[in-house]
């Protein structure tokens, strides 16, 4: 179950409350520094706008692809632990508007988590360390720690003491 809290809206739908809920100016910033970050390649400089300029708590020597899309008007209720890498094109939701409400969830991500391109992240999720999302997943509920995680719907694949074993199994390269 996601971690949300619900915010019930009278008359139109949710969206058209929007400027109610956050700031017309905070998301027009949000949205320019966003787009900067998506397409610049340099590691360090998107970490330093997510943290500086969008109150985001980003561990070190995380990685965000290219592509990667923050929520525009909630990212400081996102958090990526260190070492943790974000695949190409993956969105990442704090909030969710309805017909009938607007939802708002913190995202928490993990250490030395890795999450592959285009996956979607929902509000009110926490990825364990050391997860792995396959590509294209939709995280629409929590992953534990460990875990190997893939699809929509979203189901495990391999829990964490399967993906020891077959680390483990693995060969390994030699030099």
């Amino acid at each position: 179950m996601r971690k949300t809290t619900r915010y019930p809206v009278k008359g139109a739908n949710s969206l058209w409350h929007v400027y109610k809920t956050v700031p017309f100016w905070k998301v027009v910033r949000n949205f320019l520094i966003i787009q900067c970050a998506r397409y610049t390649p340099f590691l360090s400089m998107k970490n330093w706008l997510y943290k500086a300029c969008l109150g985001m708590k980003v561990g070190p020597q995380t990685s965000f692809a290219l592509m990667v899309m923050l929520d525009i008007m909630f990212p400081e209720k996102i958090q990526v632990g260190r070492n943790t890498v974000i695949g190409y094109n993956t969105t990442i939701l704090a909030h969710e508007y309805l017909i009938t409400e607007y939802r708002l969830g913190d995202v928490i991500i993990g250490d030395e988590v890795m999450i592959g391109a285009n996956s979607t992240i929902l509000p009110g999720v926490t990825i364990g360390n050391e997860a792995v999302v396959a590509a294209g997943t939709v995280v629409h509920k929590d992953v534990a720690p460990g875990f190997f995680v893939g699809g929509n719907p979203m189901r495990v694949i391999y829990t964490k003491e399967e993906m020891e074993k077959r680390r483990e199994a693995e060969p390994k390269a030699t030099t």
